[in-house]
């Protein structure tokens, strides 16, 4: 394995993003994509069974707690995330098909409490032999609130604020039990040791948590902490707390300087800058060849219907009603100004590309499309690599979230042609360091507060 003399020890770490059909808003339309995959449990077993089969660090479900608000003649030509498994319920089936790889998904800090997810996480992480892993997120799409009595999202401060209260209560919870409390001796007739049961009484802004939790310490100590908000409060946040964050990234400076920031920011939380690994988005659509690549990316690309691209666009720039405007014209000047307003990452994107590259609503609908905001590299396993090699060593990640286009044809492209020229190049594993999701990623396990 060749020594590098600029990360001499680190390994990138790579994670799998499975929508359910997969990245590319056209994905279902691919004759080899899984049509029925949202509601087809084999169809994830197989997908994640292949990832591990890739010695990848983890797969990661999204998740919302609604369907998708939109123009129904729309949403009717793209299926994604408009019906699917609740990921807490997939996650521990896929825990029983698979040994090594890491099992994570989102759940919302707005409509949920800190006790079920503590419950939940806690009961993956035993169940996967310490495998569980939690996207933190705040709800901001409107059609969730109504699903839980509410006609409007708690403002962008307050949900920061609840969601840190949220994952300390959470925390706080999952070190109830002190690692070695049930001592479970039939000599002594005794389970538990009380002296090792500890009951958090939280109250706080937001949370009146007594507790303890009814789940033994999880095998990680605590589940793996992900958060994917690239604002200025998401970043104080990751600083705060996360373990991964997910995270759009489009120019190498760029992300340098992202990493740079988050890594600085982690200081005054004392928290040392490898407890944080950063894996921004990366849709990757490899071909034996460059050409065949092009080939695989213009067919999905063509499968595009303009309603969908449409509606995609319209969500990205903050909901405003683009159907009126020609499709091959250039983006309103009045979402200058509507831009403004926004704080997402997306939104400044499509922007930027606008502005910048004079690109029409068409062009702009397809490359969001294609991508959903995220990077796209389009090659042969050894452009790609090279790729992402650069971007690793130069620090500007120190690992990537891989959505593959179509599932699972995308993804079996990824572990069949990149994954072994990046073992070639001592970039990736060739077997799992450890058990557990923590020591794969090379994370300490935390001690318990009341250790």
């Amino acid at each position: 394995m060749p020594m590098r003399p600029d990360r001499p020890n680190e390994m990138m770490r790579l994670g799998a993003f499975f929508h359910p059909t997969g990245n590319h808003v056209a994905a279902w339309l691919h004759p080899e994509a899984q049509i029925d995959a949202g509601t087809n449990f084999w169809h994830y077993a197989q997908i994640t069974q292949t990832a591990e089969r890739g010695k990848f660090d983890l797969m990661f479900v999204a998740d919302a707690v609604a369907v998708r608000d939109g123009r129904l003649a729309a949403l009717s030509r793209w299926p994604q995330y408009m019906a699917y498994f609740d990921p807490l319920t997939l996650l521990p089936a896929l825990a029983a098909v698979t040994t090594h790889i890491g099992l994570c998904a989102t759940a919302t800090t707005s409509y949920n409490e800190p006790y079920h997810i503590a419950r939940k996480f806690a009961s993956l992480d035993h169940i996967s032999n310490g495998r569980a892993g939690w996207n933190v997120v705040t709800s901001s799409n409107i059609a969730e609130a109504y699903n839980f009595g509410r006609e409007q999202h708690y403002e962008h401060g307050e949900r920061y604020d609840r969601a840190v209260e949220f994952v300390e209560v959470v925390c706080g919870l999952w070190d109830s039990w002190d690692d070695d409390a049930l001592v479970r001796d039939r000599v002594s007739g005794r389970y538990f040791d009380p002296a090792k049961l500890h009951v958090l009484n939280h109250k706080g802004e937001h949370f009146s948590v007594r507790g303890p939790l009814n789940v033994a310490r999880p095998l990680q100590g605590h589940p793996v902490l992900f958060q994917a908000g690239s604002s200025e409060v998401g970043r104080e946040v990751a600083a705060r707390f996360a373990e991964g964050v997910f995270t759009p990234q489009h120019s190498l400076a760029g992300a340098q300087d992202f990493y740079r920031d988050l890594k600085e920011r982690m200081a005054k939380y004392r928290r040392p800058p490898e407890a944080l690994k950063i894996m921004p988005g990366l849709n990757a659509i490899v071909g034996r060849t460059a050409k065949e690549a092009e080939e695989k990316h213009r067919f999905l690309q063509s499968k595009i219907h303009p309603d969908v691209g449409l509606e995609l666009l319209s969500n990205a720039v903050g909901g405003f009603d683009l159907s009126e405007y020609d499709i091959d014209g250039p983006l309103p000047e009045i979402l200058e100004h509507y831009g403004m307003l926004s704080g997402q990452t997306s939104m400044r994107n499509v922007l930027r590309w606008a502005r910048e590259e004079k690109l029409t609503i068409r062009q702009l609908y397809e490359r969001f499309a294609g991508a959903r905001g995220q990077r796209t590299l389009i090659g042969s396993p050894v452009e790609i690599v090279d790729d992402m090699e650069k971007w690793f060593l130069n620090y500007g990640v120190d690992g990537f979230l891989v959505h593959p286009a179509y599932l699972p044809g995308g993804l079996n492209d990824f572990v069949d042609l990149v994954i072994p020229e990046l073992q070639n190049r001592g970039l990736f594993r060739t077997e799992y360091e450890g058990a557990t999701l923590r020591e794969n990623m090379g994370l300490q396990r935390p001690p318990s507060r009341y250790a």
